[in-house]
């Protein structure tokens, strides 16, 4: 039997508290790979991440520098951890961290760094504020929503509700939370805003089962994987903790159609 190619992965996501990131499992994913051997290099932006203290999990860590710090001090920390490491691959794990790996992924690319990320038009036509044009276009139901960026469109929205109390108010990449009134809103929106940014969203509350499903694509309008997943336990920030996996076909042929129709790197 011929020894399996051994690959170089860098991987973010290693928080795994009330508000947990993707990269425990997808590195657990990877070192399951019967195709491959991985050396798997963590990139932490905290040094408490729980990610980096568990056993077997990582062969080695880096801190790197939060998106906020500018595209060119990410650029030279990459840079810095690829002339040690030798990166075949980085696999980054954050909505809030994608805008920065695709404006260097050209750069990555010269330095033999491979990654598999979206056109930054499909990053925008699938972001939380684009929802209702994305629903419109695609024929997919998706809850009203409307952004806001500042007290005065939360009165607004009071006065003038297009839907009923209770309403979901999220941030344009993490945290949800329910509001019953125009003062929760706005004690969610001081707190979401401080934390990431504006505009944040104000979306009509659908009562039901949480259900999701993590689909890759190949870029060309197929679908390399999807699971569908129904959520068992929710943090207080929205997040999915436990679930269990499902077999729902109405749920894959869905995730099949998105993706042929808008031919996106994922969902």
């Amino acid at each position: 039997m011929k020894n399996k190619q051994l690959i170089t992965i860098g991987v973010t996501g290693l928080n795994n508290t009330d508000n947990p990131g993707p990269g425990v499992p997808v590195i657990r994913g990877l070192r399951d790979s019967e195709l491959f051997e991985t050396r798997i290099i963590g990139l932490a932006y905290e040094n408490l991440e729980p990610g980096i203290y568990m056993e077997g999990l990582l062969d080695k860590t880096y801190l790197i520098p939060y998106p906020s710090e500018g595209v060119e001090a990410f650029l030279q920390r990459i840079e810095y951890i690829h002339s040690k490491e030798k990166f075949d691959v980085i696999i980054p794990n954050f909505d809030a961290e994608l805008f920065t790996f695709m404006k260097v992924s050209g750069r990555m690319k010269s330095l033999g760094i491979a990654t598999f990320l979206p056109t930054l038009e499909q990053y925008e036509s699938r972001a939380k504020t684009a929802l209702p044009e994305f629903g419109k276009k695609y024929g997919v139901d998706v809850p009203f929503s409307i952004d806001v960026s500042n007290h005065a469109d939360i009165m607004r929205f009071d006065q003038e509700k297009d839907f009923d109390y209770p309403v979901m108010v999220k941030g344009k990449f993490y945290d949800a939370y329910v509001a019953y009134n125009a003062e929760q809103i706005t004690s969610h929106f001081n707190r979401i805003s401080a934390k990431w940014g504006l505009p944040v969203i104000i979306q009509q509350f659908v009562k039901g089962t949480e259900v999701n499903v993590v689909a890759l694509g190949d870029g060309e309008g197929n679908t390399i994987g999807a699971v569908p997943m129904r959520k068992q336990y929710i943090t207080d920030k929205g997040k999915a903790w436990g679930g269990i996996t499902l077999d729902d076909h109405k749920m894959l042929d869905l995730t099949y159609r998105i993706i042929k129709a808008t031919n996106q790197h994922f969902l």
